[in-house]
């Protein structure tokens, strides 16, 4: 299987984009949801929530997801999608969550400063997902 992030990935994920995040199993369907994220100079994908949150809690059952981020509306159709196994860290949460808010929100908005300092008073962990399998389109 093809696990390797190419020039082209990564430059669509560098980008202030939301990328759509799945757990697999569970009795549901998949729900995936919108998600903050960042490629780790490992080559894995990062993103953080709450350490009781319904991702952490099907990721205990099934340590495996997804992440598919697309072009914008307005560009080529073009997308990157990573699944593996993940692991949940509580190190390097809060890091995450302050590199990730200078990359999706305008520094100078003084409400988002404010909301930055409540979350930071959360707790928050780490998920990384592993990449076993990279697919991508570009049109």
């Amino acid at each position: 299987m093809n696990a390797v992030l190419t020039a082209e990935d990564r430059e669509l994920l560098q980008r202030p984009l939301h990328g759509f995040f799945t757990a697999a199993g569970g009795e549901a369907p998949p729900q995936p949801r919108p998600v903050w994220f960042e490629v780790s100079s490992s080559g894995a994908i990062q993103l953080f929530t709450a350490p009781n949150s319904p991702k952490v809690r099907q990721l205990t059952r099934d340590s495996r997801a997804s992440l598919i981020v697309a072009a914008p509306v307005g560009e080529r159709e073009r997308w990157v999608s990573i699944a593996g196994p993940v692991t949940i860290q509580r190190e390097g949460a809060r890091e995450l969550l302050k590199r990730l808010a200078a990359r999706y929100w305008a520094a100078d908005e003084p409400e988002r400063a404010a909301e930055l300092a409540a979350m930071l008073d959360q707790e928050w962990v780490r998920i990384l997902i592993h990449p076993e399998k990279v697919s991508r389109y570009a049109m």
